[in-house]
């Protein structure tokens, strides 16, 4: 692709950024990737790179680092710029659109900006147990980055929503014991995957703890030997288990975008759907980061955002200029001829 292409900032190199750099790049614009991670990928890459995902269209089961990898490929031929380790910290008015300076000190200057910062800086929701720091990255994990790394192990999972059942789905397979722990015995997660995990506990490969509520931590050196579980009910259960994987969410914090002068709602910035603009003109906001209402916020969801953006980015970068739409059928890829 051509150097000379205008650039469209894009703050956030998760999935629905890497799409957007695809989307910009079939409009003839040049993504100029910023992210605060030392790679590309998000959450889906430094918290769930071995997760199953299943709503991604046309593959059944995509684990997080292979989603990562592909949508990489497909923004390639674009040759997007990646600016790795670069937090952003100030967005800036300036002649011609926009400047966006970093914590590390980069400046770069577009006509029109796409923030698909996701949730912004994130970091696990923790359980409040005494002596928790000292197990933690040990025995206590909030991730799975190898699956192959728990074999063998006694492992109790605590949470209700899909990581904690599709993990405990996942680690049956290998470990030698999977306790799931939750407050109540009803599951946040998709039917079909507590269909299959119903199947396993009735198999005896998972072991149900719900309700349960995690209570004390024994081990010694970060090595994790019991579990203690509180039954709601005053009664106390230990498991002999040596990992337990805490999956109660993240916390979300937006950073510095929530002081760039946009119009934000609960943490989110406000965007029109029909065209993903936020309260300043020329900047616009894709995946978890944009609200509006019906918002449904899945990694396809972002996908046709990313799409409807870098149309409506258009506009700004080449002014008084439509876009026509062509099929990607029709229009191809940079050095490719052919299928």
């Amino acid at each position: 692709m051509s150097e000379t292409f205008p650039g469209v900032i894009v703050i956030g190199a998760g999935p629905v950024g890497l799409f957007t750099a695809f989307a910009l790049g079939m409009a003839r614009m040049k993504a100029l990737l910023v992210d605060a991670l030392p790679a590309p990928g998000g959450q889906c890459a430094a918290l769930y790179p071995e997760k199953p995902i299943y709503d991604i269209p046309a593959q059944p089961m995509i684990l997080g680092a292979e989603l990562i990898e592909r949508l990489v490929s497909q923004a390639e031929p674009f040759d997007p710029a990646y600016h790795m380790n670069q937090r952003a910290q100030q967005l800036l008015a300036c002649e011609g659109g926009w400047r966006l300076e970093t914590e590390g000190g980069l400046v770069l200057t577009a006509p029109a900006v796409i923030i698909a910062s996701g949730a912004g800086a994130f970091g696990p929701k923790r359980p409040p147990l005494e002596g928790l720091e000292q197990f933690e990255g040990i025995s206590v994990h909030y991730m799975v980055k190898r699956a192959a790394d728990l074999a063998g192990k006694r492992i109790a999972i605590a949470g209700g929503g899909d990581s904690a059942v599709d993990w405990a789905i996942l680690l049956a397979k290998t470990a030698a014991k999977v306790w799931l722990i939750h407050r109540r015995p009803q599951f946040r997660a998709a039917g079909s995957s507590i269909d299959t995990l119903m199947a396993l506990v009735a198999e005896g490969k998972i072991e149900l703890v719900a309700p349960g509520q995690l209570a004390e931590l024994k081990g010694e050196s970060g090595r994790l030997s019991e579990v203690v579980i509180d039954d709601l009910a005053g009664g106390r259960k230990s498991l002999d288990a040596d990992t337990l994987l805490c999956f109660f969410g993240l916390l979300g914090d937006p950073g510095a975008v929530a002081s760039w002068g946009l119009e934000m709602q609960n943490g989110r910035i406000k965007t029109d759907p029909a065209t993903m603009a936020t309260s300043l003109p020329g900047v616009f906001a894709v995946g978890d980061i944009a609200t509006y209402p019906g918002k449904l916020k899945l990694i396809l969801t972002g996908f046709a955002e990313a799409a409807l953006a870098a149309r409506s980015a258009y506009g700004h970068v080449f002014p008084g200029q439509s876009l026509h739409e062509v099929h990607s059928t029709s229009l191809g890829l940079p050095g490719k001829t052919g299928p």
